[in-house]
């Protein structure tokens, strides 16, 4: 977190309220936010004790990197919205590492909330729209240019379709290349309502976090 913060106070941190993009080789909160994601993301393949289901929940990371080199050259997303985006593959990657619902500090929630279930899997849908929904505004306000109150709302329509979407591919994936880890990777402990659960979480946490930046711009101007 220091290392973060002294990247961070050593550029200009850019924000979807900036058109600005630094180039890789200058951005170095970039290449800090790359290198410790191939980290962590090495780290969970290695300590892993089941490698078919790492890689059935790294598969959607493993997309959704080459969507972000692939779109690159056409546009480049602020140092805010990478944070925010490391942060939450971080999330991911470590939940894969045991699978959501044997992860290890879902468990020490469990044991010291005294909760009924592992709610690790909890913490990662509501932080794909806690963490995402902003990233998100600023490729619709710096790539489209659209009117500042479609930035805000829009990105909390798509997590709630995105979150709907993830459930039927999640369950596919699940059930066509991985169907004997079926069980582990989709995490539902017995609960009827989870996909319906998470949809909804991942929704809320997109509204909390656009209600989050909305405030704060607004308490910067003034």
């Amino acid at each position: 977190m220091l290392t973060l913060l002294f990247y961070t106070s050593s550029m200009n941190f850019t924000t979807a309220s900036s058109a600005t993009r630094t180039h890789f080789k200058q951005n170095k909160l970039l290449q800090f936010c790359l290198a410790i994601f191939l980290f962590f993301w090495i780290g969970t393949f290695i300590n892993t004790t089941n490698k078919a289901n790492w890689y059935t929940e790294n598969t959607l990371v493993v997309l959704f990197l080459i969507g972000l080199f692939v779109s690159y050259k056409k546009f480049k997303f602020s140092d805010l919205s990478y944070s925010l985006i490391t942060v939450y593959l971080l999330l991911h990657i470590y939940g894969a590492e045991y699978t959501y619902a044997e992860n290890p500090f879902g468990y020490w929630l469990k044991d010291n909330l005294h909760l009924q279930r592992n709610h690790y899997d909890r913490i990662v849908h509501c932080s794909f729209g806690l963490l995402l929904a902003y990233p998100m505004r600023d490729y619709f306000k710096n790539h489209f240019q659209w009117p500042n109150w479609v930035c805000w709302v829009l990105p909390c329509e798509i997590t709630l379709s995105f979150g709907a979407m993830y459930e039927l591919i999640e369950g596919l994936v699940a059930d066509i290349f991985f169907p004997a880890e079926g069980d582990a990777y989709l995490g539902t402990q017995g609960d009827i309502w989870d996909a319906q659960k998470d949809i909804g979480i991942a929704f809320t946490g997109a509204i909390i976090a656009m209600i989050i930046f909305s405030s704060l711009k607004k308490t910067l101007k003034k």
